[in-house]
């Protein structure tokens, strides 16, 4: 045996053990998505974005309401916070009307139509009845109700083409009649041409346009054949420009698209322009609550159909991008609870009512960037307007009743316990046991044991 120099005899190490190779680490940015997914693909999720989404921008609403009307009011010899409470005061009645619409069944729904349909179209018939009648900013399309209130049927127009275009539809799906055109024209579109036709009589083209597009979006989810769609969107074309060509405030409007100049020969895009300056200047993160200057007389309708242009002033690129992120889920969260659906009525009302919402935040950004031409609708949810706000919260309460009405989701609400406290199941004559932040130890003894 061979021996150190040290005499000692030599130390025999321990073999090495085999290292375990480590499991390859996961990329956070696939486990981050996985999650979201999963998270997305839950029965109360479509039922949270609607609610959570059509909340948020409200209350954003309300806000930028509030700072871009102030000077508008003060010009106008009113209180600085006079259009933020007429507002405030709508939003609290469509809080009501949402958590009315988002309880009641959906026969309830269905039983609405007809009634919210015949009294849309009596209030559009009574606008144009002169002294009765009130026109502003060259409509005729506003009813007087005392005061300061007015109404403006034509919105309460778009609610009722939904409910009753889809109790229609339903109907006649239940009767396997959608097969036949004449059935699925009739009388669905004959009716959305005579509430058109109330509206343009008083020249309001942006709501006939929004109009159009839930028809649209309904014989879309009814099926209708390609050539019929094509026959009906080229009819509804040819009469849209021709009432562009005969009004000259309209061709003034598709001549400022792409205007980067106030004046562009004899047309004046003064709105259009001064609404790209609004944004151009907003930076990434604004120049503050409140700090906008287009809204001092430079920028028309700031607090209305260009809020838009105030908000990306004031918030920026990243307030933009929010609101828009907003109605993006809020629509994709109407297409889902569409498209899960087994009640025919569920799923063209559900369809009716995101078309209607994405339809108008598109027309109304869409003239605010300058990519299409002003058309005087509002921001859904966002703008100024009680008219406005009322259907739309209300069309907002049936997306909720819908999601609420999903076979899972109905079951994951039925799961659910009370927070602070359970229910035995069969009763129990204990006492409740509620759950609270002292937590008693085990095998504790009460004071008066020994």
């Amino acid at each position: 045996m061979s021996s150190s120099r040290t005499g000692r005899p030599p130390v025999q190490r321990a073999a090495r053990r085999p290292v375990a190779p480590r499991p390859p680490r996961d990329n956070p940015l696939r486990t981050l998505v996985t999650r979201a997914c999963r998270a997305w693909d839950r029965p109360l999720t479509a039922y949270y974005v609607v609610l959570g989404g059509s909340l948020l921008i409200t209350v954003l609403g309300l806000v930028m309401v509030y700072s871009a009307s102030q000077i508008t009011a003060l010009q106008m010899s009113l209180s600085g916070s006079y259009f933020f409470r007429k507002q405030l005061l709508a939003a609290v009645i469509g809080a009501v009307l949402l958590l009315v619409a988002s309880r009641m069944p959906v026969k309830l729904h269905r039983a609405l139509a007809y009634p919210i349909l015949a009294g849309a179209v009596f209030l559009m018939a009574l606008v144009q009845v002169p002294g009765i009648g009130v026109a502003v900013n060259g409509n005729q399309n506003w009813l007087a109700l005392g005061g300061s209130f007015q109404l403006q049927p034509s919105e309460f127009g778009k609610l009722a083409l939904v409910l009753w275009g889809a109790d229609l539809l339903a109907r006649k799906q239940d009767k396997r009649l959608l097969t036949q055109w004449k059935h699925m024209l009739v009388p669905l579109v004959p009716a959305a041409f005579m509430l058109l036709g109330l509206i343009m009589l008083g020249g309001d083209m942006g709501t006939a346009i929004i109009l159009t597009a839930i028809l649209f979006g309904l014989l879309w989810l009814a099926g209708a054949p390609t050539r019929l769609f094509a026959g009906v969107l080229a009819v509804a074309a040819l009469l849209g420009a021709i009432l562009i060509r005969t009004s000259e405030n309209r061709m003034a409007r598709l001549a400022c698209l792409g205007a980067t100049e106030p004046q562009t020969g004899p047309v004046d895009c003064w709105q259009a322009v001064h609404g790209i300056y609004a944004l151009a200047s907003g930076g990434i993160f604004g120049s503050g609550l409140g700090a906008s200057l287009e809204k001092w007389g430079e920028l028309p309708e700031a607090h209305t159909d260009f809020i838009f242009a105030v908000t990306g002033e004031e918030l920026g690129l990243a307030g933009t991008l929010s609101v828009l992120a907003l109605f993006a889920a809020l629509g994709y969260a109407g297409i889902r609870v569409a498209g899960r659906t087994e009640d025919p009525f569920v799923r063209y009302a559900a369809g009716g009512v995101t078309t209607w919402i994405t339809a108008q935040a598109v027309i109304n950004i869409g003239a605010v960037l300058g990519l299409l031409p002003i058309a005087g609708v509002p921001l859904p949810l966002f703008s100024y307007g009680g008219s406005a706000l009322l259907p739309t919260m209300f069309a907002i309460g049936l997306l909720i009743a819908f999601a609420r009405e999903d076979p899972a989701a109905r079951m994951a609400l039925a799961m659910r316990q009370p927070r602070f406290g359970r229910k035995r199941i069969g009763g129990s004559q204990r006492p409740r046991r509620w759950n609270t932040m002292r937590r008693r130890a085990p095998g504790a003894r009460s004071s008066g044991e020994r």
